[in-house]
């Protein structure tokens, strides 16, 4: 069932711009005709004219709006100077109200472009029909929609024009949360190495398990892969890398490892490189982001432990890819755990929590209860240590430095760390980075 209901007058052809109050009145009153009870909620994208004021351009609609009952308070127009700005607009509409089955009536000739802005700004989770303006007159041709396929058939220089659009109107928002905070060890030399751990603000995403630096995208959650390229944008402003060098591991919760310079695996949870320029990163929601450096051979790593992959000794892996690639001693490798979910908080099956318990009998508390706390930090600095790494030379500043600086516990911390734990599924992501710097 269509939950919200988009009528695009942004750019309409000339024939229909004479009579938009006409052509309004008529679509608003099938909508209302034709929809089940409770009517959806519709939004009226508009363009706004370079120095107009927007309340002018929704008044000069309001003849076309009054005496729709129905739709009364489940209507709104949204005028804006570009497609961009008005779409994302309504997005924080929807998402406000949680709604995800749109219909968008149109005019054909917009139909394409449309696509091509949706595809950038919305994700999977959204479900979109289309039905062109011309032909909604009645309560049969509503409630018949073409349903949208992934094909683009627009030139690609119009869809880098409207990439570019975007792109602008989204470096064009303000910050949310504060600003952008990076949180850097004492341990790694800043002189060899940039690097750092992020929080939770200083990006743009607005959702609020989301909000607002959120450094990953997918086909689950609702913020689209370009805002988190624009929040990733403002990282790289703020750290001084550059973001078209950056890659992030393509996590599996396993023990992979990719060295940079050969061929990527399909996933991996372990990255290295020894090339200066490049950033490389690990995520975190609760999971380690755990960082690498090596100064006297200026190599570096980054890994994504989860209690899987702490199991499978992805620290390590990644260690030992240092090593074998770069030749590096393993007694110079420095280690940062990033923050991540702590014993305070993250439990496991008892299953799970017995090959803690091997690794050692302190990773884990109340070991006879059928969810255990478990200490996945506390697993990593064994098996690192027991791999060779010096004590001193792995920062978990939840047990070495009382004044914590890095290791934080993400659920204990709503205001500056997201947390699949704590929020569900729909969870934001922060990362760990490092790159060699020139």
């Amino acid at each position: 069932m269509v939950e919200a209901v988009l009528l695009d007058l942004f750019n309409l052809p000339a024939n229909l711009q004479n009579n938009i109050q006409g052509l309004l009145c008529n679509t608003l009153e099938t909508i209302e005709k034709c929809s089940s009870m409770p009517a959806p909620f519709v939004y009226v994208m508009c363009h706004q004219r370079q120095g107009s004021e927007k309340r002018g351009e929704q008044e000069s609609l309001l003849p076309a709006l009054s005496g729709l009952q129905g739709l009364n308070k489940r209507l709104e127009v949204v005028c804006a100077l570009t497609t961009a700005a008005a779409l994302y607009t309504i997005k924080q509409r929807l998402d406000e109200k949680d709604l995800s089955i749109i219909k968008v009536i149109l005019p054909a000739l917009r139909k394409d472009l449309m696509k091509v802005y949706i595809n950038h700004l919305f994700t999977a989770v959204y479900q979109f029909e289309f039905e062109d303006l011309q032909v909604v007159s009645d309560c049969e041709n509503l409630q018949i929609a073409e349903s949208w396929s992934e094909g683009q058939t627009l030139p690609m220089q119009d869809v880098a024009l409207i990439q570019s659009e975007i792109q602008m109107y989204l470096e064009s928002l303000p910050s949310l949360k504060g600003e952008l905070t990076i949180l850097r060890s004492s341990l790694i030399p800043e002189n060899i190495f940039r690097h750092g751990f992020t929080t939770r603000t200083g990006g743009i995403s607005y959702i609020p398990t989301l909000s607002s630096c959120n450094l990953f995208s997918s086909s689950k959650r609702k913020d689209p892969q370009i805002v988190v390229k624009e929040n990733l944008r403002r990282l790289a402003n703020a750290a001084g890398f550059n973001p078209e060098t950056f890659h992030r591991v393509k996590s599996d919760h396993a023990n992979a490892v990719c060295i940079m310079g050969k061929t990527e695996p399909d996933s991996y949870d372990g990255i290295v490189t020894n090339q200066k320029g490049l950033t490389i990163a690990a995520p975190g929601a609760d999971c380690i982001p755990v960082l690498f450096a090596d100064p006297v051979r200026k190599a570096c790593g980054a890994a994504h432990s989860g209690w899987k992959g702490t199991l499978l000794g992805v620290s390590m892996a990644t260690v030992n890819a240092m090593v074998s690639e770069y030749c590096c001693n393993v007694k110079d490798i420095l280690v940062v755990l990033g923050p991540s979910v702590g014993p305070c908080c993250y439990k496991l099956p008892h299953e799970s929590a017995k090959e803690f318990h091997r690794i050692d009998p302190k990773c884990v508390r109340l070991f006879d209860s059928a969810s255990p706390y478990i200490d996945i930090r506390r697993a990593t600095r064994v098996l690192l240590e027991s791999g060779g790494i010096l004590p001193e030379n792995i920062q978990d500043d939840s047990v070495t430095d009382h004044n914590q600086n890095i290791t934080f516990c993400t659920a204990c911390h709503p205001d500056k760390f997201y947390s699949h734990f704590r929020d569900g599924n729909n969870f934001g992501t922060q990362i760990g980075f490092i790159s060699i710097k020139d």
